[in-house]
């Protein structure tokens, strides 16, 4: 019988084939496991009157949830509901692609209240993530 060899790669310049094929692998794991997550991007934007962006949230929906990954908002637009407005576009979205459940997560405190004012209630922490910060992890139901 003979001995498999492995190596170890650490790097911070990760080979673009090379992730794409670990998350192919890890897809096509998961889709066995639990069946296909019909993963499928989605995006809100604000935008001015000659086309610049303002504010936006992308993040995608895929096992009936909608991830918000990234939400960000003008400085000239904070505190207008913006980020609300935006959430709840994804969310009707999302619900028109079957989604139940919506999750996102800040360490920001503003943005927190924000998304607790959107109706996400906080099911998970992490402290000093980063340093000083409390990342929280909220959910909706939708």
């Amino acid at each position: 019988m003979s001995s498999l060899k492995i190596a170890l790669e650490v790097t911070d310049t990760p080979d673009e084939a090379a992730l794409k094929f670990v998350g192919d692998q890890l897809a096509a794991f998961n889709d066995a496991d639990v069946g296909a997550s019909g993963k499928s991007p989605i995006a809100v934007f604000v935008r001015d009157e000659a086309g610049a962006i303002l504010a936006g949230v992308s993040g995608y929906t895929a096992w009936g949830w909608l991830f918000t990954q990234w939400l960000w908002v003008d400085e000239s637009l904070r505190g207008k509901n913006v980020a609300g407005q935006m959430l709840a576009a994804a969310e009707k979205e999302a619900v028109a692609r079957g989604c139940h459940g919506a999750w996102i997560d800040t360490f920001n405190p503003v943005a927190l209240k924000a998304y607790q004012r959107a109706g996400y209630t906080p099911f998970g922490v992490l402290e000093d993530f980063p340093k000083g910060r409390t990342r929280t992890f909220l959910q909706k139901k939708l």
